[in-house]
């Protein structure tokens, strides 16, 4: 298991398990469809990879305009 989802700073960075869920779920898409990793791979995996974006404020769950979770929202890059 990753470390990191153990401890909740991680899960306090995205404001709440559920956001950060739908975080780490649209990253891995992005990745799996081409996207480049923001973080150096070194033999890591997707999710991994994802987890230390995340880490490292290199992504972030963003709301979209009128604050609501009803839109398309992408994480901010």
């Amino acid at each position: 298991m990753i470390e990191a989802l153990k401890d909740d700073l991680i899960v306090n960075k995205c404001g709440g398990r559920f956001k950060l869920t739908a975080l780490i779920q649209r990253r891995l898409v992005q990745l799996m469809d081409g996207a480049r990793p923001l973080v150096e791979r070194d033999g890591r995996t997707d999710l991994e990879i994802v987890i230390q974006e995340i880490l490292e404020d290199k992504i972030a769950y963003d709301l979209p305009v009128g604050g609501s979770d009803a839109g398309e929202e992408e994480p901010l890059l």
